[in-house]
């Protein structure tokens, strides 16, 4: 099974200009809990729902009129291919302890998104009790 075959298709990226409130509400619209973030063609970082929640409103100065993407995103981004095998993107997230990869094109476009949600409702139980195991080994 490959990538391509379980991942979100048409997931899109924002500016780190873009303000949270306008993130949240991409995330609601769309059911995920995070967003790309890219800068002059190239994926730069990541905000997650927990990045919104631990690092803007809970700051001292939090403004959710005034903060953007770039305040409260997680630079430097991992990525698979969308022919990635599917075994090989799940190895990788549970390396990262990551929940969530963008995945690119041949071109290195990024043309969707795959969850941990997204392999458990494909994957096989062996490659999922391994890949949950991984995963939430750091939050004991």
């Amino acid at each position: 099974m490959k990538v391509r075959d379980v991942m979100h298709k048409g997931v899109d990226w924002v500016s780190p200009d873009t303000p949270i409130t306008e993130i949240a509400k991409l995330m609601q619209g769309h059911d995920i809990g995070c967003i790309p973030i890219g800068e002059n063609d190239h994926l730069i970082g990541m905000v997650t729902d927990r990045d919104i929640v631990c690092k803007g409103l809970a700051s001292k100065d939090f403004n959710a009129a005034r903060m953007t993407a770039r305040d409260v995103m997680t630079e430097g981004i991992h990525c698979c291919r969308e022919d990635d095998d599917l075994a090989k993107a799940v190895h990788h997230m549970e390396t990262l302890k990551i929940r969530r990869l963008p995945v690119i094109n041949r071109n290195k476009r990024m043309v969707g998104m795959i969850s941990m949600g997204d392999v458990g409702q494909s994957a096989t139980a062996d490659l999922l009790t391994q890949c949950v195991k991984g995963v939430s080994a750091h939050h004991h």
